[in-house]
């Protein structure tokens, strides 16, 4: 694919200046301060109103995130429900439970659902009317929904508020990346806001203040790693790693990160999370292991490691290993455990990605591969199986080197840093690079970048569906986008080891690929499953958010990328995946409501994959 900017449009108000407008590239950005678009349909012709403060531009950290989770709700409710835009600059969202209305500003209409809101106001309240807060939001929409875990959602939005503004108040003061910091890991702990469209994506139930600072990537924590010794009469594991070609036990991978730890004999060296290895000894599965002699606590060790933006899973810079550990804290919609399905998973696919299907893929697109999990450990006690919460996957590491990797949540995600506005985000920072260096227009570069990205992340994935029936769970944060020194896409990364889908309709193919696939992983889901699943997470989640954060921050008009988006889609209709032509054809796609999700209590992990969560129709945008 040959990318070639689109249509190019009028520039929005209300930008920053970029850099070359000042005379010097990358340096410090000047506000236009005159007038902000109020915009529909995702347009950047529109007439320009007046200007408004934005909430992200706030100087308290409090109202700057309260305002940032009323943003959330709201989007949430309008997908979710199925409201269209309005007629005007105010939309009214009915709360016929408590014979009342929300009356919310718009700043920003967007087609593929990235709306921004203004503060929402309370009306027809027997109370009187006035601007109301997230958690007061919260309560409302919960009522309105009729659900009895209304009460639980405001809770965890207060939490993910009270997070959020100290991760704001945080990062103000010190912006900057700590200095052992390499490019992947400040990419991963730049991720502030969170899912733009879950309702409380910052809250971590269970930890405490000084936990918290210790444990969020947001707040650059750092921690060595906790121990315990595993009797190999009880040890579970599986390795496909290899070095120079020679397998490697997953048991020595670990005893290589706890060096000098003394590790009792016929035992193997298990890392844990600390705050996991606290709540573990509570547990009397474990607590029998430990009085039996076959576990073996040995405390804090090592150098520090760091969570990334998944929170559970840590990076050490240059090290050649990742760790994905168990952590029961309640992050979006699951307590983060990992399951002992999810660990054969991820050896078997990097299993079958080696009987040949791996290097047929790199010839075809040899900037995009799968993070790879291939080895972990685990307990298995004598009498009753897995033990739960002692898993941990050891996986490979390919940014150790300094490549500029960073998932497209972080990519996107607003950055209310000092300097900036609110909606200033690294990819609006790339795009106003780049348009400095060519003095190009950067709606002409924002679509570049897009087809780009298409080419490069988007269409690699098609293709592993098309080839193999393996569909991938590629949200914007299982998703990493490799950009070259100037920012461009060259290439992307997959990681995650729940989010496989093999295809029902391949699963003879598959079989001969690898003998015995899926017995253990259950990984086989129906076509029709995998189907609504798949275009959620590729077509809805990554590429039209991708496309709302260009137009939320007004650097392309996001009429000019659907069309753009439905010109790839048609030219790869042929390829074999389904995708494309349910993405074109389709006058409703199914998109996962986590709103709705979390109103039922729902935990994504457990339970059959086609109840985890709620799906509802979404009007299809490439369609409109």
């Amino acid at each position: 694919m040959n990318p070639t900017p689109a249509p190019e449009v009028p520039e929005a108000h209300g930008r920053p200046a970029a850099p070359h407008e000042q005379g010097a590239p990358g340096g410090p950005l000047a506000y236009e301060t005159a007038t902000v678009p109020r915009q529909l349909g995702g347009g950047l012709d529109d007439a320009p109103g007046p200007a408004a403060p934005d909430h992200l531009d706030d100087p308290d950290p409090c109202t700057a995130a309260d305002g940032a989770a009323c943003e959330n709700l709201l989007r949430c409710w309008v997908r979710e429900n199925g409201l269209t835009a309005p007629d005007g600059d105010m939309l009214r969202v009915p709360l016929d439970a408590s014979g009342t209305a929300l009356h919310v500003p718009v700043r920003y209409w967007s087609a593929a659902g990235w709306h921004r809101f203004g503060p929402p106001v309370l009306q027809g309240s027997p109370h009187g009317s006035g601007t109301v807060d997230a958690v007061t939001v919260a309560a409302l929409l919960g009522r309105e929904a009729d659900r009895s875990e209304g009460a639980d959602l405001v809770g965890r939005v207060a939490d993910s508020v009270r997070h959020t503004a100290r991760f704001i108040a945080e990062r103000r003061r010190s912006p900057a990346p700590p200095e052992h910091a390499d490019l992947f890991l400040a990419a991963e702990q730049s991720l502030l806001l969170g899912h733009p469209l879950h309702p409380a994506p910052k809250s971590r139930e269970g930890l405490s203040e000084s936990e918290v600072r210790r444990y969020s990537p947001e707040l650059h924590g750092a921690f060595p790693l906790h121990w315990m010794a595993v009797d190999r009469s009880v040890l579970a594991a599986d390795s496909a790693w290899t070095e120079q070609g020679r397998p490697l036990a997953a048991e020595r991978l670990t005893s290589r990160l706890a060096a000098d730890l003394a590790v009792p004999a016929g035992c193997a060296a298990l890392p844990l999370h600390p705050w996991q290895a606290r709540d573990l000894v509570h547990r009397p599965a474990v607590a029998r292991l430990l009085d039996a002699g076959l576990l073996h606590d040995l405390g804090a060790h090592g150098e520090p490691w760091h969570p990334t933006s998944s929170v559970r899973t840590v990076h050490r810079p240059g090290a050649p290993v990742m760790l994905k550990l168990s952590l029961a804290v309640r992050i979006t919609n699951s307590r983060r455990e990992n399951l002992r399905k999810e660990l054969h998973r991820g050896v078997e696919v990097h299993r079958l990605l080696r009987t040949g299907l791996g290097d047929r893929w790199h010839a075809a697109h040899p900037g995009f591969d799968i993070v790879r999990d291939p080895a972990w450990l685990g307990v298995d006690a004598p009498d009753t199986g897995p033990v739960a919460g002692l898993d941990v996957v050891l996986r490979h590491n390919p940014f150790a080197h300094g490549d500029d990797a960073v998932c497209v949540a972080a990519l996107t995600s607003p950055r209310p840093w000092p300097g900036r506005p609110g909606m200033y985000s690294r990819l609006a920072d790339v795009v106003d690079r780049l348009a400095a260096r060519s003095g190009r227009p950067r709606t002409a570069v924002s679509a570049e970048w897009f087809l780009r990205y298409l080419d490069k992340v988007v269409l690699p994935v098609l293709w592993l569906d098309a080839t193999a029936g393996i569909a991938l769970e590629a949200h914007q944060q299982n998703t990493l986008v490799l950009l070259d020194p100037e920012g461009w896409p060259a290439g992307g990364r997959y990681r995650d080891n729940q989010g496989y889908y093999f295809r029902e309709s391949h699963r003879e193919a598959l079989e001969r690929s690898l003998p015995g696939i899926g017995t253990r992983s259950d990984t086989f889901v129906a076509d029709a499953v995998t189907d609504e699943r798949f275009a959620y997470y590729l077509g809805i989640n990554n590429v039209l958010g991708l496309i709302g954060a260009f137009g939320s921050q007004h650097l392309a008009d996001e009429r000019v990328l659907l069309a753009a988006l439905r010109r790839f889609l048609a030219a790869h209709a042929g390829l074999g995946s389904p995708l494309p032509a349910q993405l074109l054809d389709a006058d409703v796609l199914r998109s996962k409501a986590n709103l709705l999700t979390r109103l039922r209590g729902l935990d994504e992990l457990v339970g059959p994959v086609d109840t985890q969560s709620v799906y509802v129709g979404l009007a299809n945008p490439l369609r409109a």
